[in-house]
């Protein structure tokens, strides 16, 4: 199973009044984790939302573990836990430089059409996806 690793630059804005990363910047690392999870396995949510299509969070889970402050290496890695043809888990970790799991979590994905939000069976719209997706789950 892939498990992708993107570098993460702490940026000081991200941090608040304690010198911490802020807690909600978090989701916004695994969306980059996410992405480009999903450009590593060849595949494109660019091309994806051309087609009207897109896959919007319906939960997300993040656990604080240790602290993230500005100027330090950071990174995150994703990779794929669930997948059931139209629902998506993808698992999360943050790292510190010295490779401590500072924050973990998981964001549970549907693909829907973009004008209905009506769920879509990647299967059928999107085969490539649902192949990369099932040799993920079920190894390779």
């Amino acid at each position: 199973m892939l498990k992708s690793r993107t570098p993460i630059e702490v940026r000081y804005q991200e941090t608040d009044q304690m010198g911490v990363v802020y807690h909600a910047n978090y989701l916004v690392w695994f969306e980059i984790g996410r992405t480009k999870y999903v450009e590593e396995l060849g595949l494109s949510y660019a091309k994806m939302e051309e087609n009207n299509v897109v896959s919007p969070v319906l939960d997300a889970q993040i656990t604080f573990k240790k602290p993230i402050r500005y100027g330090e290496d950071a990174y995150v890695e994703t990779w794929l836990e669930e997948y059931d043809g139209i629902r998506t888990v993808y698992g999360y970790q943050v790292l510190n430089a010295e490779g401590d799991i500072a924050v973990s979590g998981f964001s549970k994905h549907a693909v829907v059409k973009k004008d209905s939000f009506r769920p879509i069976s990647l299967r059928r719209s999107f085969p490539e996806w649902h192949e990369a997706y099932i040799t993920q789950i079920e190894g390779e």
